[in-house]
Parts: structure tokens; C-alpha cells; sequence
């Protein structure tokens, strides 16, 4: 859902359709799949606690989702206050433009993080 949105604010896709539509449309799926995700999270996190914490990955993949929570926060406490003026544009102004490029980037981050999680070359095989 974050991708669909990020990439209506590169104005990439769905141009035609105002971003506050698209918000509303995706706000409460995200709001559930982030939801799901820290769920499952925990749950992953809590099965082996020390090991996750002391991975790289898991670090980075935190450090990522705090970033991507301040870029949220910065783009609903501002940019998006300003979206009756510019949600009908095809490509909306350069700082929409780049919170929708960063969130991106730090959404594919996550994800890589995450996947590396299971496979951390820097484990310490005596523990």
C-alpha cells in the first residue's frame, strides 16, 4: 500500500486520481498491514530476543523503521496539510515528490534488512 502511494507522490501512477482519494483509500490497509507486521514481529523477535537484537540487520532494519515513522510524521504533519492546493497535480511539488522517494527507499531497506536477518554473516558461532 505505501508503494502505491509513494509512487502516486513521484507522480509515476494514477495520476488522474487526487492524492487525498488515494490516502483514504489506503490508509486503514496500511494502518492494518503495519499493524499484522509488528504483530509478527514481535513474535519473531521474542523467539530468539538475544540473537535478533545483536544482528546487524535487525539494527538496520529498526533504524529504517524509525526513519520511515519520522518521514510519515513529517509528511502527515505538514506536506499533507497543504493537499487541497496540489493533490489534483499529475507530479505534486518537489517535497511530496521526496517524501514519497524516501519512504520508498527506506520501505525496500526494511524489507532487505529483514530477509537478512536470518542469514547475519557476523554471528558469533560461540554463542
Amino acid at each position: 500500500m505505501a508503494v502505491i502511494m509513494d509512487l502516486r507522490l513521484l507522480g509515476l501512477t494514477l495520476k488522474r486520481i487526487p492524492v487525498s482519494e488515494l490516502s483514504g483509500r489506503l490508509l486503514p490497509w496500511t494502518i492494518a498491514g503495519f499493524t499484522i507486521m509488528v504483530i509478527t514481529g514481535s513474535l519473531l523477535f521474542y523467539g530468539i530476543p538475544l540473537r535478533t537484537y545483536t544482528n546487524i540487520f535487525f539494527r538496520i532494519k529498526i533504524a529504517f523503521l524509525i526513519l520511515a515513522g519520522i518521514n510519515v510524521w513529517y509528511f502527515h504533519t505538514g506536506i499533507d496539510k497543504t493537499v487541497l492546493q496540489w493533490g489534483r497535480d499529475a507530479i505534486p511539488p518537489g517535497k511530496a515528490r521526496m517524501a514519497g522517494a524516501i519512504s520508498l527507499f527506506l520501505w525496500a531497506g526494511i524489507v532487505v534488512a529483514g530477509r537478512f536477518i536470518a542469514y547475519n554473516w557476523f554471528d558469533n558461532p560461540a554463542h
